[in-house]
């Protein structure tokens, strides 16, 4: 009965986000910023404001290198683009389609339910371009690496001097949220990188929070639902469980 409390009790804290909830696994010996996510917490929510930026910085700085192959243009209809902005935005880009009726691919430009497409033909071309290193794709990032947010952000401005005595490798940065803190990926972002037309800051710390949390959002664009059904279901539980002890109270008040 215990193991049963105690499993249903971690199910709900995994639910609504509570501390003590299983993050993903993996890790190194590296010391990660904290932040002060909007997304945190039981009653966490996504800062469209701030996803909006960080789309704009995913665009104009790390589209160029990294995929987003799990998500489609209609999709930013979540971050506060209306249906024009989303067609305009897709129009950018090109997809491969076809056959035609001669049985050729054609490219034409990306509509809203196509998803975003890769800045490379293949894996093969994705390696030539980056010395042999294979930029991952950042759809699922922020849930695919431990402390997900945390070390995202850190990484992005972990990027320092390496110490006198230590020799970093051709093609090889410094950068001290990285698990043996070598990494391919150069800097990308410095500060000033982009500009926001709300006038929001530019720094590297503020782009760098910005486009984690669309990455967050991106990787589960349904946690804000998630949280509150979980708090929901809490709330419920607890009442369950209330009226239980009360039942039990009452059916065997007579037994000594």
């Amino acid at each position: 009965m215990r193991k049963f409390i105690f499993a249903t009790v971690m199910s709900l804290m995994s639910a609504v986000g509570m501390p003590g909830a299983a993050s993903a696994a993996g890790g190194g010996d590296v010391t990660l910023l904290k932040n002060d996510w909007s997304f945190a917490g039981i009653f966490g929510h996504y800062d469209k404001a701030s996803m909006q930026r960080g789309f704009q910085v995913y665009l104009e700085v790390c589209a160029g290198c990294h995929s987003m192959e799990y998500m489609a243009f209609r999709n930013l209809a979540d971050l506060g683009y209306n249906e024009a902005e989303i067609k305009a935005i897709a129009a950018e880009y090109e997809v491969q389609d076809g056959p035609d009726e001669d049985g050729e691919m054609f490219m034409r430009p990306a509509r809203p339910a196509d998803r975003i497409p890769s800045p490379y033909r293949n894996d093969n071309e994705a390696r030539a371009n980056n010395n042999g290193a294979l930029p991952p794709d950042l759809s699922l990032i922020a849930k695919a690496r431990a402390h997900g947010p945390d070390y995202l952000y850190s990484l992005l401005v972990g990027y320092q001097d390496a110490p006198a005595s230590m020799e970093v490798p051709d093609g090889m940065y410094y950068n001290n949220a990285y698990s043996g803190n070598m990494i391919a990926m150069p800097q990308p972002i410095y500060g000033d990188d982009v500009e926001y037309a709300d006038g929001a800051s530019t720094s590297a710390e503020a782009l760098s929070a910005d486009v984690t949390h669309f990455l967050m959002w991106a990787a589960e664009p349904k946690l804000e639902v998630r949280k509150r059904i979980g708090v929901a279901a809490v709330f419920f539980l607890s009442i369950f469980l209330i009226m239980s002890y009360l039942a039990k109270r009452r059916i065997w008040a007579d037994v000594h």
